[in-house]
């Protein structure tokens, strides 16, 4: 992703995280050739798996810490 990209998919994100539940809080992200991780603290079940429905973002694998 280029530069631009990466900046329009943080904005489209946090759009949807005020909207969605402004109790979630990013952490960090990770790119990493191809890939982009993304780390939240989200309190609710669910919302994460919704925020990337919304956002348009694949959600390939989440994963809760601690387990």
């Amino acid at each position: 992703m280029t530069p631009e990209q990466l900046r329009d998919a943080a904005a489209k994100s946090n759009s949807v995280l005020r909207d969605l539940a402004p109790d979630i809080q990013w952490v960090q992200s990770y790119v990493a050739g191809d890939k982009i991780y993304c780390v939240y603290t989200i309190p609710q079940r669910g919302a994460d798996r919704e925020h990337a429905r919304k956002s348009g973002f694949p959600a390939n694998r989440i994963r809760r810490w601690p387990r």
